[in-house]
């Protein structure tokens, strides 16, 4: 591409956010731009935290005067000037709405056409009037059925839950629900008062009393005389059924611990009145092809296309508005298959997407939204992805590309990178050793820069896997598993090694690791109860091996915490030994200050204004809400007070503020604190800061936080370890660094099974799993086991291909 072809350029001038050293840049625009660099090197930074800040700062200024009001809480990137900048969209990795109301039908705005086409064009009964479209959404009062509220489902008791031992005297405690203590007695006295016998089991009570005890509205009272040889009072107690008392624990308790308890008394139950679609009835029965709009989100996407097909090549005047909805839903459709998603449904639960699944689907909503000269600023767009489902997105982004847009994509996925028109490469370190452009110019020119990391990935100078396979010390079977698109399948998994589970999306590596195995091998090892017994053997017929196990461990992406309170200093337990030491100064002592003094959870020591978060929640009202730093202690945490503490002339703030490398100079002879930041470090994450905020963290991250916190503890026997993807969002170079993490855990006698789709980490392991061969109804079998090497040459397999030539390309990197 010639330099005629770039309209302008997007200069960056001054750029100092976060850990850039005065960063100059040229950018071009209309182009696909890579941003690369290892974790933490700062391309995050430039891309998001100055490029897209300063044209959100823009957009806000230019709207109203109270939006100005909000960028001094929200504040503005630091960077001297940023000339050539268009509006900006960005798409980053999400993990899926904490709302049960959101799905990929609201996500896509599937739904919203769905609506419409069953309130227009819907197959009424005879005599009904036509509905407005908002009467076929669950999230409004015209459509929500009154049951349950739209959500499809709720919690209630069980018999078996509240009576788990029949045996038992109500005296005893049959009714395991009714709270302890005076209340528990309280109620026992007034079920006596009514003349039922609390001495006799539970089970030889008359059926009609034993269900008037357990779920009956009503509340009568009783006068209740003190016991014989007792001096207490008489008084009027008033009856709470079982049922009554967990719910009425739920619906108005504040107390946290009560809550948990109640919860143990329910389950969640489908809705009998709208059969968990959370609609009204007469919704439910307006039909378009003979299928109600319940049925229709129920579909997977594939299925859903195949039937509306017909509808859109229909003709004539009645028809039209049909036609004109489902093709513009068709459309819509067609770019969701292109890019893999073909198994998904509209009415699935945004709470169960990957980050990967959920910006995909923001991808192609965002390349119908049909928008022209606006930079999409994307954050690992292929993390998450089998190769073969990176294909489809890469032509898509051309798509948005050839729109007349332009991509700024933070990127480690080489395969991506070699497709971009220009690469920014920051580095050559993470931290305080990055921030500065290595290399900002055609793809190409990157191969000369021997400071990058990234070069030396990307053309094949890093070094090669030199390895040896572990022999199998027997096997862990599953035999009969049974769950979404599982069917009957048999999986076994080598004990003593590392395995990789691999296929495309939606093939059933989650399920059958993430879902089947953790709780076949939770319920054996942890919590068996002969009740739990009857639920695991619906989903799995066999089960040989687990008994081998001491120990289940498993390390999933979701966050450490969901506030910035939660930090990684906390989360990893060396902060407690940290506030120790500022509590053992001679000043901290003359003051009469325990170590809670300096936790910033705790009100004498914590800045009043953000309650130690170190930020304010900052509300828009047209955009979703954000974090703005405390305008008090400016996100220090602590009051003046506790800052005039020091040890070693810092405060807790400012070893709060180190990054986990600066503080392992700091603390190198305190040996809880060490071990804890030296691990940190071997994972690659130095780079991070003590009081970094959980809200700040990538699922990747987080999840290496946990691995970390996992490998500093002592070692109790033979573990299984379970992770799920845990080389998403990492650079090549990261990838080694973990992967020779958890070989380590693996050398010291344990299991490791790992969801992946990386291909370093694949050609990594010591044996690999590849289910398939595609998504959704496609996939869920077993089409290829053995080492790397045998899957890759499996002409079975969609991934063998992609391993085969990895495996040949000698670029893996060492990870052992």
């Amino acid at each position: 591409m010639t330099d005629s072809t770039w309209d302008g350029y997007v200069r960056v001038r001054g750029a100092t956010e976060h850990n850039l050293a005065a960063v100059d840049v040229d950018i071009p625009r209309n182009a696909f731009v890579a941003f690369t660099g290892v974790s933490g090197s700062g391309k995050s930074s430039l891309a998001f935290s100055t490029l897209y800040a300063e044209a959100q700062r823009r957009y806000f200024e230019s709207v109203a005067p109270y939006a100005r009001r909000l960028l001094q809480q929200v504040g503005a990137p630091h960077v001297a000037s940023i000339t050539g900048l268009p509006p900006a969209v960005a798409l980053q990795q999400r993990r899926g709405s904490p709302s049960s109301r959101s799905s990929v039908g609201t996500i896509t705005t599937m739904s919203n056409l769905l609506r419409m086409l069953y309130s227009r064009a819907g197959t009424y009964p005879d005599g009904a009037p036509m509905l407005p479209a908002e009467a076929f959404s669950p999230n409004t009062v015209a459509g929500a059925c009154p049951r349950c509220g739209g959500l499809g489902e709720f919690h209630d008791v069980t018999t078996q839950l509240l009576v788990p031992d029949p045996s038992l005297s109500i005296r005893e405690g049959a009714i395991a629900a009714w709270p302890g203590a005076w209340q528990g007695a309280n109620l026992r006295s007034i079920v006596a008062g009514m003349g039922i016998d609390i001495d006799v089991p539970w089970r030889t009570l008359k059926k009609k009393d034993r269900e008037w005890l357990l779920f009956t509205d009503e509340h009568p009272k009783v006068w209740i005389e003190p016991e014989e040889g007792r001096v207490d009072h008489s008084y009027e107690g008033k009856f709470w059924s079982a049922r009554s008392h967990v719910m009425h624990v739920l619906t108005d308790s504040n107390s946290e611990r009560m809550r948990e308890r109640a919860l143990q008394f329910t389950e969640t139950v489908r809705c009998p009145m709208c059969s968990g679609s959370g609609l009204r009835a007469d919704a439910l029965a307006v039909t378009i092809a003979g299928r109600s709009i319940a049925e229709i989100n129920a579909l997977s996407l594939t299925e859903l296309a195949a039937l509306l097909r017909p509808i859109a090549e229909q003709s004539g005047e009645t028809a039209e508005v049909a036609v004109r909805i489902t093709a513009d839903l068709l459309a819509r459709i067609d770019v969701l298959l292109d890019l893999g998603l073909g198994y998904l449904a509209l009415g699935r639960s945004s709470t169960t997407l990957s980050p990967g699944e959920t910006q995909r689907l923001r991808i192609a909503t965002q390349l119908r939204s049909g928008l022209f000269g606006v930079v999409y600023v994307l954050d690992e767009p292929s993390a998450g992805l089998h190769p073969a489902d990176a294909e489809p997105l890469l032509d898509v982004l051309d798509q948005l590309k050839a729109s007349g847009n332009t991509l700024f994509v933070v990127e480690h996925d080489m395969d991506v990178v070699r497709r971009a028109d220009w690469v920014v490469d920051i580095g050559p370190a993470a931290g305080e050793g990055g921030g500065r452009v290595l290399y900002s110019g055609p793809v190409a020119g990157l191969e000369e820069i021997e400071e990058s990391v990234t070069s030396r990935h990307l053309f094949g100078r890093a070094e090669s896997v030199q390895r040896q396979a572990r022999p199998t010390q027997g096997w862990l079977t599953l035999a009969g598993v049974t769950r979404h698109n599982l069917r009957e399948l048999t999986a076994e998994f080598p004990r003593g090694v590392l395995t990789a589970v691999t296929g495309v999306s939606g093939s059933g590596k989650s399920t059958l690791v993430s879902q089947v195995l953790f709780e076949v091998a939770r319920h054996r090892l942890e919590t068996a109860t002969d009740d739990d017994d009857a639920q695991i053997e619906v989903d799995v017929a066999e089960t040989s091996g687990i008994e081998s196990f001491t120990r289940l461990v498993r390390v999933d992406q979701r966050p450490i915490g969901r506030t910035p309170r939660s930090t990684l200093a906390t989360y990893v337990g060396m902060f407690d030994v940290v506030r120790k030491l500022f509590a053992a100064t001679d000043e901290a002592k003359a003051r009469g200050w325990a170590p809670g003094r300096f936790s910033f959870n705790v009100a004498d020591g914590r800045c009043p204004t953000c309650q130690g978060d170190g930020f304010v929640e900052v509300e828009l009202l047209f955009l979703p809400g954000t974090y703005g730093p405390c305008p008090t202690c400016h996100g220090d945490r602590y009051n003046p007070e506790t800052l005039e503490i020091t040890w070693r002339d810092k405060t807790i703030a400012e070893v709060l503020h180190m990054s986990v490398d600066e503080a392992a100079m700091f603390f190198a002879d305190i040996a809880g604190v060490s071990r804890s930041l030296e691990t940190l470090h071997d994972i690659g994450l130095g780079y991070l800061r003590l009081g970094q905020p959980a809200t700040e963290l990538s699922g990747g991250e987080a999840q290496r936080i946990k691995i970390a916190t996992e490998l500093q503890r002592t070692r109790r026997g033979t573990a299984l370890y379970l992770l799920d993807e845990p080389t998403a969002g990492l650079h090549p170079a990261d990838v080694a660094l973990l992967m020779r993490q958890l070989h380590l855990l693996v050398d010291a006698g344990n299991t490791v099974v790992m969801v992946e789709h990386d291909l370093d980490a694949i050609a990594s392991a010591d044996w690999v799993i590849d289910l398939g061969p595609g998504g959704g109804d496609n996939g869920g079998t077993v089409v290829a086991t053995g080492t790397p090497a045998e899957v890759a040459s499996s002409p079975d397999s969609i991934t063998g291909p992609y391993l085969a030539r990895r495996l040949q390309s000698g670029t893996v990197a060492a990870s052992r």
